[in-house]
């Protein structure tokens, strides 16, 4: 990692986007207890929508953003210093997420620490996904025109249908025991290499499930295109507001057919995510830019300056007071039940504990930026 310069062509609005994304990231992965979270924390079991099922694709979004504001400078340094820095930049950030899912590299067992096991490591994950649909939705951004790029993202939502439909097994395609996901993951690796959370293995970072996962990188791009090319404020707020009722509502329509799935990363959810990114944006628009109430928002562009930093290290600290104990009781546990648990109820002390940790780590990136620190891959 490498300190940069922050950029000052930045819009308010998608930083502060990008800063809530990683807040709300930290927030949902960190509560005190998995056995208390309120509902609107947690993900939908399978089919269906929670504000926690918004925040991992709206990542992806900003990184489309972050890619348009980009793009005009990588094009001038030409094709080959583009696929040089894009391929680097995507394998580093793949390698960090591995690292990251095998960290701390043991485990306790009966009582004892032991190394973990290489072998048995879980190879997709957060950072996985978006090193490579941080790839794909840059090389098409990068050698395609805008309704080239929108043809093709049409296209990968398609396909993806397609394929799900096409190849489930059993009488529904769309399950949890016979999607095509699954089937193609336990196809390429062992069971014990997929993420362990479902009655089932079945990973919700899947090699298959990128193909439309890659669709809110472009969009994400137009998007940010369209704002850098438009200077009516109120004309972008209004057409974000009315064309992200028009993706919420074809989404829905489309969940008749093709269910609502995180998960599977279902082409329909694809396009109920960006829809509400779009009505987010059109919110703070209004608010950051045309009403210009815009002194809260420091707290948020602090996440979204070092955004990839405080992530990782959100996950790196995390593990680490998971993994020290006194008495045979970890050091995240001491903590949610002698400072949260006796003051307040089940769920409000989890999600105490995790508001608290996720201020933590504002803190460090707060120190950062006032030392005009910003790390990037």
């Amino acid at each position: 990692m490498k300190q940069f310069k922050l950029n000052p062509s930045r819009y308010l609005s998608l930083d502060v986007l990008r800063g809530l994304t990683i807040f709300l990231m930290i927030v949902v992965n960190t509560p005190g207890s998995r056995s208390y979270i309120y509902a609107p924390f947690k993900h939908a079991a399978w089919h269906g929508f929670t504000i926690t099922d918004l925040v991992f694709p709206t990542f992806l979004f900003v990184v489309g953003n972050a890619l348009s504001f980009g793009m005009q400078k990588l094009k001038a340094q030409g094709d080959a210093a583009f696929l040089r820095k894009v391929f680097k930049r995507a394998f580093m950030i793949f390698l960090i997420g591995f690292l990251l899912g095998y960290f701390p590299f043991i485990e306790w067992k009966d009582g004892d620490l032991v190394a973990k096991n290489f072998l048995d490591q879980r190879l997709w994950g957060v950072l996985q996904r978006i090193a490579i649909c941080y790839l794909f939705g840059a090389l098409i951004v990068y050698y395609f025109k805008r309704a080239a790029i929108i043809t093709i993202s049409v296209a990968l939502l398609l396909f993806y249908w397609f394929f799900l439909y096409a190849f489930g097994s059993g009488a529904d395609p769309y399950s949890l025991e016979t999607n095509v996901v699954r089937q193609v993951d336990l196809w390429l690796f062992p069971a014990e290499n997929l993420y362990k959370g479902f009655p089932v293995p079945f990973d919700p970072s899947g090699l298959l499930s990128h193909i439309s996962a890659i669709v809110h990188v472009t969009f994400g791009f137009l998007i940010g295109k369209y704002i850098q090319e438009n200077t009516n404020k109120t004309k972008i707020a209004l057409n974000f507001l009315i064309g992200g009722g028009v993706l919420v509502a074809i989404a829905l329509l489309w969940d008749t057919v093709l269910p609502i799935n995180k998960p599977m990363w279902t082409s329909s959810y694809v396009i109920y995510s960006t829809g509400w990114d779009l009505l987010l944006l059109a919110f703070l628009i209004y608010v950051i830019e045309i009403a210009n109430y815009s002194k809260w928002t420091y707290f948020f562009e602090v996440f979204g300056r070092n955004p990839l930093f405080i992530y990782v290290l959100s996950g790196l600290l995390i593990k680490i007071l998971h993994l020290i104990k006194i008495d045979g009781t970890s050091l995240s546990k001491l903590a949610f039940e002698n400072l949260f648990m006796p003051w307040l109820s089940d769920k409000n002390a989890s999600l105490a504990f995790a508001v608290v940790y996720t201020l933590l780590l504002w803190l460090i990136g707060y120190v950062l930026d006032k030392r005009k620190i910003y790390v990037k891959v």
